[in-house]
């Protein structure tokens, strides 16, 4: 199947979320798959994605738990959200790409290659992904449309920020325990003042991304 060319869809939608899956795209037949990133900004460990096929019948119950964007949610409201999505969807899939990896081909591109890979582990083929952005993932033979701020704009890619941002948190925590002097328990491998003194003290870890300018430090 050819990949369908992109619609960037911009970001004029009002403050309150009107969901794509109950508007124009909903035309669409077959099941839709939200695909979405986290990890992007960190400096420390992979860059994570997710995609989540939900079935419709789920929709008025993620909307009563008050579904948003994984950025707008306490810690403890995810990881709520991230189980009521687990066991709704009709099937969920997780990819990553390694700090190997981004410092190889770039960030951009290790985040579409964990999008690409999370798509491709789903066991249940969707009619199209919305994926969240202005990128289309390469290769993916699959239809697929561009959602700019996506994960205030549809249920699928707003369930795919939670799951991806609590499996990351996860992950990330246990790799930390190995490496306690940069606070990455708390920071969950971003840029905090406490990470940045720390790097400057230690020098980086081998998780951490060497490409990114705050990891090019030599003690």
């Amino acid at each position: 199947m050819v990949t369908e060319p992109s619609t960037a869809l911009g970001a004029s939608a009002s403050s309150e979320f009107s969901w794509l899956e109950l508007s124009a795209i909903s035309i669409i037949p077959g099941l839709i798959a939200g695909v979405d990133e986290v990890g992007r900004g960190a400096l420390f460990g992979p860059v994570v994605a997710a995609a989540v096929i939900l079935p419709t019948c789920a929709f008025p119950e993620l909307m009563a738990a008050d579904i948003k964007d994984s950025k707008k949610l306490s810690s403890s409201r995810r990881t709520q959200l991230a189980q009521l999505i687990s066991a709704l969807a009709i099937d969920w899939r997780i990819g990553f790409a390694s700090t190997a990896e981004i410092d190889r081909i770039n960030i951009l591109q290790a985040t579409l290659l964990a999008m690409k890979r999370a798509v491709q582990k789903l066991k249940v083929q969707p009619a199209i992904c919305l994926v969240d952005g202005n990128q289309l993932v390469k290769e993916l033979l699959l239809p697929q449309k561009t959602i700019v701020k996506g994960d205030e704009r549809s249920l699928n890619i707003a369930a795919a920020s939670i799951v991806a941002k609590v499996w990351r948190d996860e992950l990330v925590l246990r790799l930390a325990a190995k490496y306690p002097m940069y606070d990455i328990a708390s920071n969950k491998g971003y840029s905090s003042q406490k990470h940045l003194l720390a790097l400057r003290k230690y020098g980086p870890s081998p998780l951490h991304r060497k490409s990114f300018r705050p990891c090019q430090i030599e003690c």
